[in-house]
């Protein structure tokens, strides 16, 4: 994969408002040459102009810069029929399966996932969701995760990582240091998590921990009072140098979306103090104009040890292993049909 060029590019990736790249943001992404891009279902028509939207963003930028979107399955799926294959929550096929069969379908999965993707010219998904689910935790996680504990949750997350990169896609690590114990839904509102330090490094740390030499990684906005009890983990210097020294993440580090409802004050403001505590990347979802325009005022270049991660990070966009499409998803529902049977059987 080609990777950026000088000068440096912002310490932002960007959404867009609509599937087509408008006058406005055409010319924002010349002045502001974000790092990268990010697209929503807003973004997505069909397969070509999807393509499309894709190619002129890159050339508005003037780079090819890393495109991210998050394609779980599930309720989490930014493409969808009838251009795009439909999938169920990954802990819905990890709970019905068999620990072999469901490492076997998930590879299936995200290596079609991977395909459908770069050919949209897609080579970022904002997978695996390393969260170990927790009782009482809100639904924003729920079937999203591997399971309930830490082991399953890095087996099944290694297997989705490699996966994508396989098929050419970059995978990134979400929600660091852990989101499973959350008891709101922080696209609405901050959560807080009680409980012990010790509690959190050998549960919600533990799958961070295994899948630390990952290139890209996504903070949580949670408030986790034994390590720091009055800033959330995207603004925390304390918790982001416990993502990098206690989890050993060295990799490039973004905020998840910026504008979320965990987050209070303007944009501009939580991004410079997402900066000052030692996130790498800005990461702005929503498409707005005015707000992108705030960002653009107060988000620096990339620079330093920030600049050399999210350099390396852009570097390490695979390029696709040979693969067989249509005999994946032949293997694929293979597998996921016999379980079902087996279910319907044994009730």
């Amino acid at each position: 994969m080609d990777t950026i060029t000088s000068p440096a590019p912002a310490s932002l990736i960007l959404g867009l408002s609509g599937p087509d790249l408008t006058a406005g943001e055409r010319a924002l992404l010349a002045r502001v040459r974000p790092w990268g891009l990010i697209l929503f279902a807003r973004n997505v028509d069909t397969p070509v102009r999807l393509a499309t939207l894709v190619a002129d963003a890159r050339a508005a930028i003037g780079a090819p810069v890393p495109v991210l979107i998050d394609q779980e399955g599930g309720r989490v799926a930014r493409l969808g029929p009838p251009h795009w294959l439909a999938w169920e929550p990954v802990g819905e096929t990890v709970r019905r399966l068999p620990a072999a069969q469901a490492h076997r379908a998930l590879e299936l999965r995200f290596r079609l996932i991977a395909h459908e993707l770069l050919a949209a010219g897609i080579d970022v998904d904002c997978m695996p969701l390393l969260d170990v689910r927790q009782p009482g935790g809100d639904p924003v996680i729920g079937h999203r995760a591997f399971g309930m504990d830490a082991q399953t949750v890095a087996g099944f997350g290694r297997t989705v990582a490699e996966a994508l990169r396989a098929g050419g896609v970059l995978p990134v690590i979400k929600h660091l240091p852990g989101h499973g114990r959350a008891d709101v839904d922080s696209h609405l509102a901050l959560p807080v998590v009680d409980a012990s330090l010790d509690t959190l490094s050998a549960v919600d740390f533990a799958p961070f921990r295994a899948l630390a030499g990952e290139a890209l990684g996504m903070t949580a906005h949670i408030v986790y009072t034994a390590i720091d009890p009055k800033r959330c983990a995207t603004l925390s210097p304390v918790a982001i140098r416990l993502i990098r020294e206690a989890l050993g993440f060295e990799g490039c580090l973004m905020t998840d979306d910026i504008s979320m409802g965990a987050l209070s004050g303007p944009v501009a403001a939580r991004a410079e103090a997402a900066l000052e505590a030692g996130c790498d990347l800005i990461l702005h979802c929503n498409g707005d104009m005015a707000e992108m325009e705030a960002l653009a005022e107060v988000v620096p270049p990339l620079s330093g040890p920030a600049l050399d991660r999210a350099t390396r990070a852009a570097a390490a966009r695979p390029r696709p292993q040979p693969f067989d499409p249509d005999a994946a998803l032949a293997a694929y529902r293979q597998i996921v049909g016999e379980a079902q049977l087996a279910e319907a059987r044994s009730g």
